[in-house]
């Protein structure tokens, strides 16, 4: 089992609203720099959202879960693999 660092990197996010349906607001949201992100360690990988994957793709250290295990209900409760992106 890994330990949590408590460290919540994030990807920057910018929206701007392009319309509505039926009164509801659409945005279009863009994605940029993460934020929060702990600088490269030896020995040390980083467990993160595939977006902040995805804003650093230079990041070598970065993984995101992969093939997911669910509940009867669907739910996440578990991984059977690491990825990169």
């Amino acid at each position: 089992m890994l330990e949590p660092s408590g460290i919540i990197p994030r990807a920057e996010q910018r929206r701007e609203q392009v319309g509505n349906v039926d009164g509801i607001p659409v945005n279009r949201v863009f994605y940029g720099n993460p934020v929060g992100l702990p600088e490269p360690k030896t020995d040390t990988i980083y467990i993160v959202s595939a977006l902040t994957a995805k804003a650093a793709p230079n990041r070598e250290d970065l993984y995101i879960v992969d093939d997911s295990v669910r509940d009867e209900s669907g739910r996440i409760i578990g991984c059977r693999a690491l990825a990169q992106i």
